[in-house]
């Protein structure tokens, strides 16, 4: 059995080489390793690190328990996901360690921090409560709250001069989303549809533009921001939603008026970021994709070392007998009573129906440090 798993990892290995060449060659070379000096990382749950939790932990959350954290560090961190996130891989690559969740007390943040919470968006709580959806949406810390976190926590980064910040923060990565998609959710979950939800999308992206002013203003100046992922392809819609046969991708089986909505989201950011690029001739702003290669774990799943199945979470339990192969029941999510892990994350893209597991989130890293999933490779060879 142990040499059929070592066989099939080389395989794996092997596949993502070669569909991703220069991710390969930039890991084993080690040629991103000293890039940055520290990171800096913005958003909600696909890159919360921990600060959810940092206050202590509350029993009652699914991200508290086994089995998130299993494959790394082995036990819960606050993590949605089986194991490492995107800006973990990406501090592997550039050779830093892991970033601290801002909140968390004692840390070290001599190399950046993590700002990331569950449940943040890129509107205020205001917004949402002047549509009557204060009480559906779960905003634990917006965009221009994480910013200000960023703000008080400046004197651990550079505490002497105005020149000592701005090198240090021009020899850093700035890591802003994704957002939105707790956003959106708020009008999907409220059942107002998706014609209620393309209303948000024009201040959605203007939040996100404004973020990202103010972070530059504070002395950013590399900045990759990310889409948001092809929402037609997640269990917690799939399992929501009653579509008509051709509705669904035929390959795929993701729904596609939620995958075109994600995919119009993504095409206005970066409209956004192609008018903010010449306004700061000085700053480098790449768009990070999240929308392809979630779509590429679907329709070519082997070259990832994923399995060939329709949308199904690693991490669950069956819902009702038409939607089981989806594996996402509300009434039993991962870490929830009644929910199990399928026996290895790293076959699948898809941890808990709602986030990805560290392998897919491996892939997605490596795609924007070397490339293809970028508008431009994070590392550019000179």
């Amino acid at each position: 059995m142990g040499a059929v798993r070592g066989i099939l990892v080389v395989a794996v290995v092997l596949a993502v080489a070669t569909i991703l060449a220069g991710a390969a060659e930039g890991k084993v070379n080690g040629k991103a390793k000293g890039k940055y000096r520290a990171l800096f990382n913005f958003g909600d749950s696909l890159a919360d690190a921990g600060n959810l939790l940092a206050n202590g932990v509350d029993f009652r959350l699914a991200t508290a328990q086994l089995p998130y954290g299993q494959t790394f560090p082995g036990h819960p961190t606050g993590r949605c996901s089986d194991g490492r996130l995107v800006v973990d891989h990406l501090a592997d690559e550039f050779g830093l360690p892991l970033l601290p969740p801002s909140k968390l007390k004692n840390s070290s943040f001599a190399h950046g921090a993590n700002f990331a919470i569950t449940g943040a968006t890129a509107l205020d709580t205001p917004y949402f409560e002047a549509k009557g959806l204060g009480a559906v949406v779960w905003n634990s810390g917006a965009l221009l709250t994480q910013i200000q976190w960023f703000r008080d926590l400046k004197p651990f980064f550079c505490n002497s001069t105005k020149a000592e910040c701005d090198e240090f923060y021009a020899n850093s990565l700035f890591v802003v989303g994704e957002f939105g998609g707790n956003d959106y959710n708020a009008p999907l979950f409220a059942g107002k549809g998706l014609e209620e939800a393309y209303k948000f999308m024009p201040d959605v992206i203007q939040a996100i533009s404004d973020g990202i002013e103010q972070l530059i203003a504070e002395g950013a100046r590399e900045l990759i921001v990310p889409g948001v992922m092809p929402t037609g392809c997640f269990p917690v819609y799939l399992n929501m939603l009653d579509e008509p046969a051709d509705g669904y991708g035929p390959q795929s089986g993701c729904v596609r008026r939620y995958n075109t909505f994600s995919w119009v989201h993504n095409a206005h950011l970066k409209r956004m970021l192609e008018k903010l690029r010449p306004k700061h001739p000085n700053v480098r702003i790449i768009y990070g994709d999240y929308y392809t290669p979630v779509i590429q774990f679907m329709l070519q799943p082997e070259k990832f070392g994923f399995y060939k199945q329709l949308p199904r979470a690693c991490c669950g339990a069956p819902g009702s007998v038409a939607k089981a192969a989806y594996n996402f029941n509300v009434t039993a999510k991962c870490g929830e009573a009644g929910a199990t892990a399928c026996d290895d994350p790293s076959t699948h893209w898809s941890w808990d129906g709602i986030h990805l597991t560290e392998a897919a989130y491996g892939h997605i890293a490596r795609g924007w440090v070397y490339g293809p999933f970028a508008d431009q490779p994070i590392f550019q060879s000179s």
